[in-house]
């Protein structure tokens, strides 16, 4: 495949981007042409992404070999413009134009009648070109530009209905975007210091240069431990990890198709994909590999756990992001990069259905909260049966494609023997798949199971403390087929994407996917480790039946008897009370105001009445010498006279 024809990947949906802005003048804020650029520039993107895929695959190197081109000169330092295309990042670049292609399609109806149309298309085609551009890099310097270009997309779009009479109905979207942008800034700042500190150490900023160095040993000890820690906190921020999870489920404020972007194919894949595209550095250092462990182990279940008693469809959805993203960090660390990658495709699938399949219950319901829907599974079929089917292949039940990636990754922490506490970890990661088959059921039971509770018209009558009257008669259905379809579309690789990783291959993409971007050991099936897994699923999605459907254990009846819990987790562990009530209104605005007022007021403020004063007093000089006087200008002349004079004598 020609490298011209690459860099059309993400050239595209950007030129989409800039077409759009320079038509929106003339278009107005509604055109229905902006979707439709958008669609064809992602659809061209992805049937490129196919090609590469074909070509990397029948490659036997898994790679392209593209070589960078001498961009910019400053002293010893050169930049370069390159693109990669291996094996990692042509499964990602398909992934990537092919989730956000079904989204794009999706949004036409979603988004239809929105004043914003045209500036939703635009910030979604710039989104879709950051994250290929992240994705193909060949260097630090322009990962990082287009890592920073998808946190200002997110921003943007977190932010979408922040503005004018949108901001009415969200009022939270504006405060939504700034905490996204500013959370992942502060793990960004790590990633920076990393990309210095790697250029300081080794004197270039190629990936593939660095990568050399590193496993020829000419990079190693406690310096390549701090360039992995550096770069892990930037993954931290992009991909919600604890701590820095908090800006995560906020951004649901954005519309429902912007968090299925966000995801499964951009923002939070990016901090996997930056783990595993500069693997060698953590592999480098154990320190850093158990880091990367216990921060994503202990990220699955922190997060599975708030997913047990939230209301909000798409939180519930937020927080299961967040968890899976754990196990692949968990993965990762424990240099099973395969299943790491493996189980962010597969997710990519099914969270996107199950995004797009809450937009679709929001359509007729017109609300996010479970407790107002209900009774949705027949008007709702095609929406009802996608969403089960993300679900179980969510859960990890036999034989949907999460069920094979996330075997993959808990065998991967039941043998591994050189990271502290994978024991620990294997058992931890085995209770929140018990966590997911809780949570998952209980959302899909009180959205689709009994009787429909009144949709936005009851939930608007809770919330004015009115008297609950019977459920309104309004009609429900089913969303519009252009709705429908991508969600039918996205089902088909939930069921099947599993067969990637079974024991016979398939064209050959068995074998490459599960080798061709691994640096680490792979994993192979277990049976125990299947039915364990399994096992605590199962058990979860009984406990969810027995209270949602049957009413064996009243969930108000457990809320009340655990309730110490039930309001830890209610208030997301007190975190975002931490960080907002204490940390920013207490510690950072009130020490960063006094030092500003001090800073002003001893050295500002002085120092500018300090020159104020030489000024004024310099300038009486000349007032005193100007008073008018013939006699004094004569005597003034005179003395300069002399002082010329005696200039020439000493000096001639």
């Amino acid at each position: 495949m020609p490298e011209f024809a690459s860099w059309l990947i993400f050239l595209l949906p950007l030129l989409s981007f800039v077409l759009i802005v320079g038509l929106r003048p003339f278009v107005g804020a509604e055109w229905r042409g902006a979707g439709v650029i958008t669609i064809v520039s992602i659809l061209a993107a992805f049937a490129l992404a196919l090609t590469a895929l074909a070509a990397t695959i029948g490659n036997d190197a898994h790679d392209l070999g593209y070589r960078p081109h001498d961009w910019l000169t400053i002293g010893p330092l050169v930049i370069r413009v390159g693109l990669v295309m291996d094996s990692l990042t042509a499964v990602m670049v398909v992934v990537v134009t092919g989730v956000s292609l079904l989204v794009q399609i999706y949004s036409t109806e979603y988004m239809r009648g929105d004043k914003g149309y045209v500036r939703y298309f635009a910030y979604m085609s710039l989104f879709t070109a950051s994250m290929l551009g992240l994705v193909m890099a060949s260097n630090l310097v322009f990962l990082y530009m287009f890592w920073e270009l998808v946190g200002l997309s997110s921003y943007l779009l977190i932010g979408f209905w922040g503005q004018g009479k949108a901001a009415e109905e969200h009022p939270r979207a504006g405060d939504a975007a700034k905490k996204a942008f500013i959370v992942t800034r502060l793990g960004d700042v790590g990633f920076l210091a990393a990309i210095v500190w790697a250029y300081v150490a080794t004197g270039t900023l190629e990936i593939a240069e660095i990568h050399a160095m590193v496993a020829a040993g000419a990079f190693a000890g406690v310096g390549v431990t701090w360039l992995a820690l550096g770069i892990f906190a930037g993954a931290v921020g992009k991909s919600g990890q604890f701590p820095l999870h908090v800006w995560l489920p906020d951004a649901m404020e954005g519309p429902t198709p912007v968090s299925a972007l966000i995801h499964a194919a951009t923002m939070v894949a990016a901090g996997v994909f930056l783990v595993a595209r500069l693997f060698p550095i953590f592999e480098a250092s154990e320190g850093a590999m158990t880091t990367v462990a216990w921060i994503g182990g202990g990220t699955a279940i922190f997060a599975a756990s708030m997913a047990l008693v939230s209301n909000d469809i798409k939180r519930v959805l937020a927080y299961s992001t967040i968890s899976q993203l754990g196990y692949m960090m968990l993965a990762l660390g424990m240099g099973a990069v395969g299943p790491a990658i493996f189980h962010l495709v597969v997710h990519a699938f099914f969270k996107a259905l199950l995004f797009m399949g809450a937009g679709s219950v929001h359509h007729t319901a017109h609300t996010y909260d479970m407790r107002f829907m209900g009774g949705l599974r027949r008007p709702m079929p095609w929406t009802f049966a996608t969403m089960l089917v993300a679900g179980v292949a969510l859960i990890g039940v036999f034989p949907l494609s999460g069920f094979w990636s996330k075997d993959s990754v808990l065998h991967a922490a039941s043998i591994n023997g050189l990271i502290g506490g994978a024991e620990a970890l294997y058992w931890i990661a085995v209770l929140a798949a018990g966590l997911t088959g809780f949570y998952v059921f209980r959302m899909l039971f009180m959205t689709f199971a009994g009787e429909y509770r009144g949709g936005a018209e009851a939930e608007a009558t809770a919330e004015s403390g009115a008297a609950a009257g019977p459920p309104p008669r309004r009609r429900l259905h089913e969303s519009p087929w252009i709705m429908v379809a991508p969600l039918a579309v996205l089902a088909v690789p939930v069921l099947f994407a599993g067969l990637a990783d079974l024991p016979w291959d398939l064209f050959g993409f068995g074998a490459f996917a599960m080798t061709g971007f691994l640096t680490g050991h792979v994993e192979t099936f277990s049976t125990s480790v299947a039915a364990v897994s399994s096992a605590a699923g199962a058990l979860g999605i009984v406990v969810a039946y027995s209270m949602y459907v049957q009413g064996l254990l009243s969930p108000s009846v457990l809320g009340q008897r655990l309730r110490p819990l039930h309001t830890l987790l209610v208030n997301r562990y007190y975190l975002d009370h931490l960080y907002e009530g204490v940390v920013v209104r207490h510690v950072l605005i009130r020490v960063l105001g006094l030092t500003a007022e001090v800073i002003e007021g001893q050295f500002i403020e002085r120092a500018v009445n300090g020159v104020a004063l030489i000024g004024r007093n310099v300038g009486r000089i000349p007032v005193a010498m100007q008073n008018g006087q013939v006699q004094a200008y004569g005597a003034m002349i005179s003395i300069g006279i002399v002082l010329i004079l005696a200039g020439f004598w000493i000096w001639g």
